[in-house]
């Protein structure tokens, strides 16, 4: 899943593609280098964001959505609104990826099952002006079972509604209400969410307790030197089964996936030994 974010204030893209043109080809260059899902948002999520009035968040995504969709590229909608998801799919999209799991706007989930699409529900507490706040799991098991038990009440609702069973993915939330060891405990035992028995999306790019990693004197490395922790972060994660990556950098990703499957390969089957009998 290609990260499309039309917004002034995305952490990472911000800015960069806020009209239709630069939008629809940044999209197009994503599909080109793997993409198989262009995420399109019109509302940043990063800690302490302003969320846009429905109206704004509408012009910048639908023309987008539209003219992507058009071509053929598959389209999903980064939005917490059951209004911008129905537009969204109007336009063409095919899933709707709602990072509050349907908790921000309660006509959401019955929107999405009368659409008929696919469906992520993201871990969520609270909105990104106040989200940190609620960064506490006192639970038995700590966060990676509070965070399993909040996503199995998101799966039952989402069932509940409607959305089939084989629409529906699951995200554990990475950087949303969470600290930074939060983070690694949850990316660290990622195969305890097939407990919950759907799909799984993850989405650590380029966030912010990869920066506090690589921290130095002068604080949190730079959104944009991010890459390189994260690709290695994948390839660490690439035996996880899981239904997506959602990513900035699509080909550095593809690459990191690519190199880590022929080297399991290679591993279980010896096609990288040398030929002794050859003498190489």
């Amino acid at each position: 899943m290609g990260v499309l974010n039309v917004t002034p204030d995305s952490f990472s893209d911000g800015g960069r593609w806020t009209t239709p043109e630069t939008a629809i080809d940044h999209g197009t260059a994503l599909v080109d280098v793997g993409a198989d899902l262009v995420d399109v948002g019109g509302e940043s999520t990063r800690p302490g964001a302003t969320r846009p009035v429905e109206g704004e968040e509408l012009a910048r995504v639908i023309p987008v959505i539209s003219a992507l969709a058009g071509s053929g590229v598959a389209v999903s909608v980064d939005t917490m609104r059951s209004s911008v998801a129905r537009a969204a799919v109007g336009a063409g999209a095919v899933v709707v990826n709602d990072v509050s799991g349907g908790l921000a706007d309660p006509a959401m989930l019955d929107t999405v099952a009368e659409l008929g699409v696919g469906y992520v529900a993201m871990h969520w507490r609270a909105h990104s002006d106040e989200m940190q706040q609620h960064a506490v799991y006192d639970g038995p098991g700590g966060v990676v079972s509070v965070v399993i038990d909040e996503l199995a009440a998101r799966r039952d609702a989402a069932l509940a509604a409607g959305i089939l069973g084989d629409r529906l993915v699951l995200d554990p939330g990475l950087g949303f209400a969470k600290t930074a060891d939060h983070n690694w405990e949850l990316v660290a035992h990622l195969d305890r969410f097939e407990e919950l028995g759907q799909p799984i999306l993850v989405g650590a790019s380029r966030k912010a307790f990869l920066g506090r990693l690589l921290a130095d004197e002068a604080g949190p490395r730079a959104v944009d030197l991010r890459e390189h922790a994260h690709v290695a972060l994948l390839t660490l994660l690439a035996e996880r089964r899981v239904w997506g990556l959602r990513v900035h950098d699509v080909r550095a990703c593809w690459d990191a996936l690519k190199v880590a499957a022929r080297f399991a390969e290679a591993r279980r089957t010896g096609s990288g030994r040398p030929d002794l009998k050859e003498g190489r």
